[in-house]
């Protein structure tokens, strides 16, 4: 891997740092380089809160470090402590997992499991002991503003941990979805049953008015809340089930999916103006209190348009009362294989001015893991128009390879791949790693991903232990890059993929345009091969030209390069020293290979791109 590292590490050592604490404010969201981190895999600071205070076996506590769906012991402590390795990578935020409390456990006898990765909330106001104390949760964030790293939390509004059971609910199986019409809000229990509701008008009026007729939550179950969790909640308004819709658990399809239970999960009646009021005081709070620079925002699809159309403005409002004027929110559309004409609808209908690119994700991984033509990528950009801002908000797009839910990006090229070789891996790897911090977009490295990591799968499987571990499934993964097994800590700045992104990451910090630059298409093919764009600097118009080979085999490929170009700078890989004729350059790149080059005009003053 290392031929294709053209910074030596002198100059990393020698690269400019991030803007200091007092300028990381003025920084747009587009271009940040964002470092998402699940706090309870990721560093142990204080074992005095491994069990959060609760007492008992992990069905209690929700702690066992060698069960991969329990807590193992990461907190805010460990985290604040190893902002340094984050900061060193090259990151300039971090997007943390959920860090409210949560239910410490739940799941059907046998199937238990417990909140560590934080999506399971009881009280929205305070961190979960597991990680930690709001006070360290402040210093945690003073800690990374310190550094001139922005702080994104990561979010839920659509639903709740499983409190709320039914009547006709026999143990804690969900009950599946009834829809509005044949358990309307109007009639208990069916459309045969009494009526109950009397004037409320259904879910497509949020006025105060006719949600004041809503008083009676038994339409579709009969829901009730457990007497030992009565006020389990907080704030105290989200214990009554009135505040919830109560339909059962969602298929994920149809009208399910923005009404049922979420696995289980306590859906909130979004459409109702008490909930919406009471959300918007929730996270105006963290805005207020904490300073925090972005919320990511869970399970965004699950929730109707017009919660998002209050809640976003409100948050930005809030936001920049506090002296926060480029506050980033953007919403998890988690769709596979989802074009951005899907995830786009949110920016455009839904008010999101951001959302994580699942199409990016699944472009890459059609070029690098499934074999696909360059034509892929070409045509995922042409729809950045669908966006509302178009390219411009583009831009800001949090990009990323694979995720906690879906699993990483190496495990997933190997499941299209079987029988790939580690070599061939490591350098697909390797290349997806170059395109997501060159290409357009705010580039999100999921934790581990720079240690090598390899799952087994999804979900629990992909969420592994930074700090020494003691699940056996984690343990037994080969990782990538280093013969250093998954049972040890990962923090090693030296390993080759922490020095391919921190390398990258110097390159974004020096070279505006590779940050938040316009991008302009140049090459691409139906054959697995090149790919090229040029990106632009807003303010002085220089270009950089960006060429990558998805295939398996080295390539001499003609790509278009601006007609005032004449010769090129190396900055990433190996380019050509000179232009073949105006608006055409001559690539030599290996297999699985790329290149940044700057170029160099003919002409001595470049006006800016437009």
């Amino acid at each position: 891997m290392t031929h294709r590292f053209a910074l030596s590490l002198a100059l990393l050592a020698a690269a400019p740092l991030p803007l200091s604490a007092q300028d990381y404010r003025a920084r747009p969201a587009a271009g940040e380089t964002i470092y998402f981190v699940l706090p309870d895999r990721f560093e142990n600071g204080d074992t005095a809160n491994d069990r959060g205070g609760y007492k008992g076996d992990r069905l209690s506590t929700g702690f066992d470090p060698a069960a991969k769906g329990f807590y193992h012991g990461g907190d805010l402590k460990g985290l604040t402590a190893r902002l340094d390795y984050v900061k060193g990578l090259g990151a300039t935020a971090v997007w943390v997992g959920p860090i409210f409390k949560n239910k410490p456990v739940q799941g059907p006898p046998g199937k238990e499991s417990a909140g560590f990765h934080g999506y399971w909330v009881t009280d929205f106001s305070r961190v979960d002991p597991h990680f930690g104390t709001n006070a360290e949760f402040k210093a945690f964030v003073d800690a990374a503003h310190a550094r001139g790293l922005k702080v994104y939390m990561d979010i839920i509004a659509n639903h709740t941990a499983d409190v709320i059971r039914y009547r006709e609910q026999d143990g804690t199986i969900p009950l599946p979805y009834r829809s509005r019409a044949d358990f309307p809000y109007s009639r208990r229990g069916g459309s045969g049953g009494p009526a109950i509701n009397t004037g409320f008008a259904g879910d497509a009026d949020s006025s105060p008015t006719n949600f004041a007729h809503l008083t009676d939550p038994a339409y579709a179950y009969t829901p009730f809340v457990p007497e030992g969790e009565r006020h389990v909640k907080g704030p105290d308004w989200l214990n009554d089930p009135i505040w919830y819709h109560n339909r059962g658990n969602s298929t994920f399809t149809g009208e399910s999916a923005r009404f049922g239970d979420f696995a289980g999960l306590d859906d909130l009646f979004t459409e109702n103006p008490r909930v919406r009021e009471g959300m918007i005081a929730i996270y105006a709070k963290w805005i207020e209190d904490f300073g925090i620079d972005g919320y990511r925002i869970d399970t965004a699809r699950h929730v109707d348009p017009g919660f998002w159309q209050a809640f976003i403005p409100a948050m930005l409002q809030i936001a920049h009362a506090r002296g926060i004027p480029n506050f980033a929110i953007f919403g998890e559309v988690a769709r596979e294989e989802s074009g951005n004409g899907y995830i786009a609808q949110y920016t455009r209908r839904d008010g999101y001015p951001g959302v994580l690119d699942f199409a990016f994700q699944s472009s890459v991984r059609a070029v690098l893991g499934k074999g696909a033509g360059t034509h892929v990528l070409a045509e995922l950009f042409d729809g950045d128009v669908l966006y509302e801002g178009g390219e411009a908000a583009a831009l800001a797009m949090p990009t990323f390879l694979g995720n906690h839910d879906m699993g990483r990006f190496s495990t997933l090229v190997r499941k299209d791949r079987p029988g790939i070789s580690n070599a061939e891996l490591q350098a697909r790897v390797s290349l997806a790693h170059v395109m997501l911090m060159m290409l357009r977009g705010s580039p999100v490295i999921y934790y581990g991903d720079e240690q090598g990591f390899i799952g087994d799968g999804n979900d629990n499987d992909a969420r592994e232990d930074m700090f020494a571990g003691q699940v056996a499934s984690y343990n037994d993964n080969a990782l990538l890059g280093t013969a250093q097994t998954a049972s040890a800590g990962h923090f090693d700045p030296a390993h080759p993929y922490y020095r391919l992104i921190a390398q990258l990451a110097v390159l974004r910090q020096a070279h505006p345009a590779l940050a938040r630059g316009k991008q302009l298409v140049r090459g691409y093919d139906d054959k697995p091969g090149l790919f090229s764009v040029s990106r632009f600097d807003s303010v002085t118009g220089a270009e950089y030209l960006i060429a990558f080979n998805t295939g398996d085999v080295p390539i001499r490929a003609a790509s278009v390069i601006g007609t005032d170009a004449d010769a090129l700078e190396t900055l990433f890989g190996s380019c050509p020293p000179r232009v073949s004729a105006p608006g055409s350059v001559l690539l030599d790149l290996p297999a699985f290979g790329s290149a940044v080059c700057r170029v160099i005009p003919s002409s001595p003053v470049m006006q800016p791109h437009s």
